[in-house]
This record gives structure tokens, sequence and C-alpha cells, in this order.
């Protein structure tokens, strides 16, 4: 429970932030894995307001590596991965806002540049309904990836934690 941690005098906004610290991981991600459907969150447990303060090339590139390296840990070997956009529709060409061409493509192309094969960023209302077209998606926060997981998984994803120096793992529903 966040609020206890708090009331401890802890500020960890989630399990996966306070692993991170404490292993002194340099990157780590949010990955849910079921039969269904596999997630890669590129920020865990930020507020939705500031979702365009902390999203950055860096770590949107970042979530891309993990979910590639996840999946080749998982026994996929050449594994595709999808990435949402921030905005609705995907920033329509920045009409909607500039996070996709900002920040997104740049990590897209960096990630294709380093061998991945990674497509977006593709609307999320969409993409989600077209994952058999890819090993893994990378959602840019929480609640956009969590939703489709937990509709289609509930109960039977697990949460992993790719990036630490050690297994880490929690039932999909914390």
């Amino acid at each position: 429970c966040k609020q206890s941690w708090k009331m401890a005098g802890y500020n960890w906004a989630g399990h996966t932030e306070l692993f991170a610290t404490r292993t002194k991981a340099k990157r780590s991600a949010m990955m849910f894995v079921s039969e269904a459907l596999k997630v890669v969150l590129a920020t865990c447990h930020v507020p939705l307001m500031d979702i365009r303060n902390v999203l950055t090339i860096g770590r949107v590139h970042d979530a891309i590596d993990l979910a590639a390296e996840g999946c080749m840990q998982l026994g996929i070997s050449n594994p595709r991965i999808g990435v949402t956009g921030l905005n609705p529709h995907a920033g329509e060409d920045g009409l909607l806002g500039d996070e996709e061409q900002r920040l997104i493509k740049p990590a897209i192309k960096l990630a294709r540049n380093n061998g991945i094969d990674v497509q977006g960023p593709f609307p999320a209302d969409t993409l989600f309904s077209k994952s058999d077209s890819f090993d893994v998606i990378v959602a840019m926060y929480h609640d956009q990836g969590l939703i489709p997981v937990k509709l289609l998984s509930f109960g039977t994803a697990v949460n992993w934690t790719p990036g630490l120096p050690i297994i880490r793992t929690s039932p999909d529903h914390g």
C-alpha cells in the first residue's frame, strides 16, 4: 500500500521504483506478460498530468530496448515491437500534441538503427486491437498499457521487471 509507505516516511511510487533504486539498476521497466498480450510501460507510476514532463527520447528508447531484451529472455529471438503514441490518434502529425514527433519517433528511429524490429507510433485505441501483429507493445503510461492487459488477462498476467540484476515478478494486479 503506497499510502502506508508514505506514512512510514518512504516515498516510493511503487515496487518497481523501489527495486530499481535498491539494486542500482541503470534502467528498468514494468513488463506485463500473459498468453494474450505482452506490454512494457515507458513510464510507470507517474501522475497523468506529469507524463509530458517525464517522457523523453531516452525513456521511450529504453522501454523499446527492454521490451526487446525481455522478449529474447522469453525465447522470442526477433521480437516485433509496436509502440503507442501518447496523444489521441498518435498526435495526428502534431495537430493533437507534438510528443510523437519530438520524442517517440526519434526513439523508434534509434531503436531501428540498433537492429530492433519496431513500428509506430500507433494510436493506442487501435494498436491493442491488432496486438497479434506484435510480440510486445510499448505503452507510454500506466493505464494506457494496463487497461488492455487487465481486460484480456486479469489474474493470469505476470508483472516482470526487465533491467534489474535480479528476477522480480508480481501478480498483474499488484
